[in-house]
């Protein structure tokens, strides 16, 4: 397909070009460590069933033990070592067609398997995620498309950051152009950034690679919305753009190389740039996860069927990577109050989620407490009442008339301008209206769709 053609009709693209995208752009996230007190590793990023027990409700339990995983690992005891941590980013890609032209929300979700919280108590998963509106795509990446903007989460709250803005910045290779992304520790520390939380980094990327060539240089990164710089341990590179592995020099966490790749600092101590952990990343598929929720399959191993339940009229089935069906079509339902071994917490899976249908509200500062995720906007969308900018309510869009307050249809999203409104429960921007991710409609809706091999049991 042909720059001049692209736009002149609908089109779709390729499998290859939409792993592609999310390749090209997935993040580059800086993370400040707290693995002192024998806590090492306890702020990798991790994949759901870095145990290999299928389970998720132990999750938290067995990342306490993460410390020993390491340890045994340096002493070769062999303990621990059907753990495959493989750090992992779990994503979606939507395409839609708008005024001719190709967009695509790219979504980032970076797992970890505990956090904590403002009281102290340890939680089960943590949900931070990172979303990006490319616009004017006209075949594989990299071919003139350009970031509209950047959205990441941050207790709640959706800080947006748009095209032009200097904190948005991005590391330029012939592999990738990746957001600098900043995030926080585990730790429960109210005064300051914490909880995993993220930011965006505000200092470009040639800045950070002139530290990162010092031999003294404190490994640290000006944040959004806090003055001064923030310590980094971690550096978390995509393991599918070479380039960046290369100028990282960033290794996967395998029980080889556990041992080198956790920091066993506080939160509080500087490290040079040459002392900083340097960890691969592999991209993995939201729609993984969602068969776990699923009324028939197997929810009750992972999640409650306490509120929330998600009610979602499917037009076509969650297949595998193998094309068998794991989630059939038809009126389905979807439990997400997680389960916890350990009864400390049970917060909220995908389904649940305001990103996951788009129905979030923008903030412009990390300080920012109006709207949140789950306030007036999810609130009036699910009831069909809050109209977007284009005069369409939700049930107007899809066309299904009964679904306020009763299901959400699978392609129900609504797509950001990019502006931020002070008034609760009102943004600018539209819903994907009809049939917009058939492919003759130029759509995909991969937010239930497998395209990443799940390369089950291996290694990095």
């Amino acid at each position: 397909m042909s720059a001049s053609s692209a736009h002149a009709q609908a089109w779709t693209l390729s499998t290859a070009q939409r792993q592609a995208f999310l390749q090209y752009y997935a993040p580059i996230v800086f993370k400040r460590g707290n693995g002192n007190d024998s806590r090492h590793g306890y702020d990798w990023i991790t994949n759901f069933d870095f145990d290999q027990d299928g389970d998720f409700s132990n999750n938290k339990l067995h990342w306490k033990s993460i410390n020993q995983y390491v340890d045994a690992a340096r002493a070769g005891t062999g303990a621990y070592s059907h753990w495959r941590i493989r750090p992992t980013l779990y994503t979606s890609l939507i395409e839609f067609m708008d005024g001719g032209a190709k967009n695509l929300v790219l979504t980032f979700h970076i797992y970890h398997a505990l956090d904590k919280n403002a009281a102290g108590d340890w939680q089960l998963h943590d949900w931070e995620r990172v979303e990006i509106l490319v616009k004017n795509v006209v075949g594989s990446p990299g071919n003139g498309e350009s970031v509209a903007y950047a959205v990441v989460t941050q207790h709640k709250r959706n800080v947006i950051r748009d095209q032009g803005s200097a904190e948005l910045n991005f590391m330029q290779t012939t592999t990738g152009k990746h957001l600098l992304i900043w995030q926080a520790e585990w730790s429960d520390k109210l005064l300051a950034p914490h909880g995993q939380e993220l930011r965006f980094v505000g200092d470009t990327y040639a800045w950070i690679a002139t530290q990162m060539a010092s031999s003294t240089a404190k490994a640290e990164v000006d944040v959004n919305n806090d003055d001064g710089r923030k310590k980094v341990h971690y550096a978390f590179v995509p393991q599918g753009s070479p380039a960046a592995v290369s100028a990282f020099g960033a290794r996967g966490i395998t029980y080889a190389t556990a041992d080198s790749l956790a920091s066993r600092t506080d939160n509080g101590t500087s490290v040079t740039w040459p002392n900083l952990k340097r960890v691969t990343y592999e991209l993995q598929d939201l729609a993984d996860i969602l068969p776990t929720h699923w009324q028939y399959g197997g929810y009750a191993t992972h999640w409650l069927t306490t509120d929330p339940v998600v009610d979602v009229w499917m037009e076509s089935p969650i297949a595998s990577e193998s094309g068998v069906t794991q989630v059939s079509s038809g009126m389905n339902r979807f439990f997400a109050k997680t389960r916890d071994i350990e009864n400390e917490d049970d917060r909220e899976g995908y389904p649940a989620k305001s990103w996951f249908f788009g129905t979030y509200e923008l903030n412009a500062n990390a300080s920012d407490t109006g709207g949140g995720g789950s306030g007036a906007f999810k609130d009036n969308s699910y009831a069909s009442t809050a109209v977007d900018s284009r005069g369409q309510t939700r049930a107007s869009a899809s066309g299904y008339s009964t679904s306020p307050n009763s299901f959400w249809w699978q392609h129900d999203y609504f797509v950001h301008a990019g502006t931020v409104d002070s008034t609760d429960g009102v943004e600018a921007g539209f819903w994907l209206p009809g049939p917009w991710y058939l492919p003759a409609s130029g759509g995909f809706d991969g937010r239930w769709v497998q395209l990443f091999d799940d390369r089950p049991g291996q290694e990095p």
